[in-house]
């Protein structure tokens, strides 16, 4: 019951007291300015032209310090990149003097086993003719054996 006693003086369509307001706002912005804004911003141009203006002298060095910092860095990736293509490249050729070594130990140890491989077989075909040998002897001592019994 006691809401609906200030709904009835809810207003939807402004007035002639919002013109009220309006200058009661506008009166305290000037109010303000004089009183509390201006003294302000005439202490802040004192402190400025006290300091001779050095305030824009650190700007400008800022700009210079930022300027060159981002240099630096330009140059600091583009040293980076070219480092990164001079290892990529030490790379490659170490990889090539690898292969090519590991095609010359692999060349000059096929070359051996082959050699070797020979080697084996002679002497096998070697041992096959002195056991041949051996066996016929053998074969004669055992037949001469069984022939005087």
């Amino acid at each position: 019951m006691y809401l609906l006693a200030f709904a009835e003086s809810i207003q939807l369509f402004p007035d002639a007291s919002l013109f009220l307001h309006v200058g009661i706002i506008l009166f305290m912005i000037w109010l303000l300015n004089r009183t509390l804004y201006k003294p302000i911003n005439r202490v802040l141009e004192t402190r400025e032209r006290n300091k001779g203006g050095h305030s824009s002298e650190a700007e400008a060095l800022l700009g210079q310090v930022e300027e060159k910092e981002a240099r630096y860095s330009k140059e600091m990736l583009a040293a980076r990149s070219k480092g990164y293509e001079l290892i990529e490249k030490e790379q490659k050729k170490a990889v090539a003097a690898r292969d090519k070594k590991l095609g010359e130990v692999k060349a000059e140890v096929a070359e051996m086993f082959d050699g070797g491989k020979a080697e084996i077989e002679k002497q096998s075909s070697d041992a096959r003719e002195n056991l041949g040998a051996e066996a016929e002897k053998m074969a004669d001592k055992i037949a001469a054996g069984i022939l005087k019994s």
